[in-house]
């Protein structure tokens, strides 16, 4: 590795890269790439993937990524190796940009838990291998953007768990006929692709050696080596989009039809979130006929059903995708006399409150203000989700069971103190922006814990059709559909200096909302006299606001 790094005397001022030209770069060669695509023009395509991936601005942007957005960005592979520094990612940005010949390193084997108990197997690249996939990943995905299914919305640009439920009420409307759902998922998807298969699928991709040596480059579990002869490791960045590409066509298989429109006209549709994926038929002989056609298309995968997962039912007795349930209710004041609701689902709420119930229960015993900051993290995130759906008497319960765990804890906290004094000091009406003197929260800071039920209900837009932010002429729509993310920012001050600024970062002139974290930065720095006002005030990305300050 020491010879690896010292290959270049000039390292990237990592402080000083403009981001913006590295951005706008990239996002012309993946649209470029995309548009040859829709051409079938796959000798222009192949060239320009091999340009992109030589790409200085993609290079700079894929250890950006991997050393400093990704969760793992602290988790080292086999080689132990971390790129925490700015000098230490000019280095790597120079030795990537080398194209020395690189094998693969094995996948340092991690186990998580799982909701049902079990653990889940990843496969943690080393940070090199990370950086390539990252490049390779912005050279690959923009070809099969143009040839994906429209119903497809796992792991995919512009597309959310949300886009797969607003597709799943326009199929399930009471109007509907189909009303048989197939509920599946695909057991051990990513450690059971054929890779001879992957590969046949990307045969024409410049790459597709090194993407081959990554899928045999095998495990390393406590020391132990083990071979990999298929599937895709769950950690690599370059995993979900190949796994997308072993399940895409579908549709194909079910036979589903389309008019010129874009509404169904078969007898069957499906939709797919990763490896979840639940098929609609009109009658149950035809559900249990999806399931066989299912079967042997996933064989050619090397996949199987999980027989666990997978279950055919009526939508009056309901089923749970993605966190929500979907199910058709009696209701003698509509046309058909039924009505549908897609609400949280009993397991989601049980996992909220069990998660909450163990930051109120910790053996830590956080100081209020890191709890208070803890317990909102959960009730946003968690809110700003269900938000979409019917949950407005979900949301009013939580807060009636948060009511009584503060209750609990203050009397935990002042066991010799009465209930007057206790709610004296913890409640009051904290939030100025509410009439509410039931606010629990630490008054000598004015810091509070959100409710539930302060999360307005507001409907999501569906993705139009095959509609990808790849394409060059779909540049407006796309913007416009990021701007509706400003309602997730914590608070009405963060949200009125993204609109004052078009909701762009002013450094890198990309969406505010691309999952960075967002920090406020002052144009006039307080210590020089810099004022709390929104005309001193811009939002940046995090690693934005550390090289806005890294500069000076």
């Amino acid at each position: 590795m020491q010879a690896t790094v010292n290959v270049t005397k000039e390292t990237t001022d990592w402080n000083r890269v403009n981001w913006r030209d590295s951005n706008r770069v990239v996002r012309n060669l993946r649209q470029r790439i995309f548009r040859a695509t829709r051409e079938q023009n796959w000798k222009k395509v192949r060239s320009l993937q091999k340009l992109l991936m030589r790409c200085y601005s993609n290079i700079l942007l894929a250890v950006r990524r991997v050393t400093q957005q990704n969760s793992g960005k602290h988790t080292p592979g086999v080689d132990k190796l971390l790129v925490l520094t700015p000098e230490a990612r000019g280095v790597l940005v120079g030795a990537l940009g080398k194209f020395i010949p690189w094998k693969p390193l094995p996948s340092k084997r991690v186990e998580i838990p799982k909701p049902n108990g079990k653990k889940r197997p990843l496969g943690i690249p080393s940070i090199i291998d990370r950086c390539l996939q990252a490049i390779v990943k912005n050279a690959l995905e923009p070809c099969w953007e143009a040839l994906f299914e429209g119903i497809s919305y796992g792991f995919r640009p512009g597309r959310s768990a949300h886009d797969a439920i607003e597709k799943i009420y326009g199929i399930c409307r009471p109007n509907k006929r189909k009303k048989w759902v197939v509920d599946a998922d695909i057991q051990g998807c990513f450690d059971n692709i054929d890779h001879d298969y992957l590969m046949k699928n990307i045969d024409n991709f410049p790459a597709r050696k090194l993407i081959h040596q990554w899928l045999k480059a095998g495990v390393m579990d406590k020391g132990v080596f083990h071979e990999t002869d298929s599937g895709t490791p769950q950690g690599g960045i370059v995993s979900p989009l190949l796994a997308n590409i072993a399940l895409h066509g579908m549709e194909q298989a079910l036979g589903v039809k389309y008019d010129y429109r874009g509404q169904s006209i078969g007898k069957r549709i499906v939709v797919r979130y990763a490896d979840d994926f639940c098929v609609f038929c009109e009658t149950q002989e035809d559900a249990l006929n999806c399931v066989e056609v299912i079967k042997g298309w996933l064989a050619q995968r090397g996949l199987n059903i999980s027989p666990e997962k997978t279950s055919i039912k009526h939508l009056i007795k309901g089923f749970d995708f993605l966190g929500f349930n979907i199910r058709h209710y009696r209701d003698t004041n509509t046309a058909t006399e039924w009505k549908l609701l897609i609400k949280p689902s009993a397991k989601s709420v049980q996992k909220v409150r069990a998660k909450l119930r163990d930051i109120w229960l910790s053996p830590t015993r956080f100081r209020l203000p890191e709890l208070l900051k803890k317990l909102n993290s959960v009730i946003r995130g968690w809110s700003n989700y269900f938000r979409t759906g019917v949950s407005k008497k979900i949301f009013s319960g939580l807060d009636q069971w948060m009511f009584i765990r503060e209750k609990r804890h203050t009397r935990r906290m002042h066991p010799k103190k009465g209930w007057k004094w206790r709610q004296k000091r913890y409640f009051g009406s904290l939030n100025l922006h509410r009439r509410d003197k039931w606010v629990f929260g630490d008054k000598s800071l004015g810091a509070h814990i959100l409710k539930f039920s302060w999360f307005d209900i507001e409907r999501h837009t569906l993705v139009k059709g095959l509609s990808s932010p790849d394409d060059p002429h779909l540049r407006d729509y796309w913007r416009e559909r990021e701007k509706k993310k400003v309602k997730n920012l914590r608070n009405k001050s963060r949200q009125t200096v993204a609109k004052r600024q078009d909701h762009r970062c002013p450094t890198c002139s990309e969406s505010l909302y691309n999952g960075e974290e967002l920090h406020l930065h002052h144009v006039k720095p307080k210590s020089e006299g810099g004022k709390d006002t929104y005309n001193n005030l811009r939002l940046l990305h995090l690693y934005c606001h550390q090289q806005a300050h890294g500069k000076k």
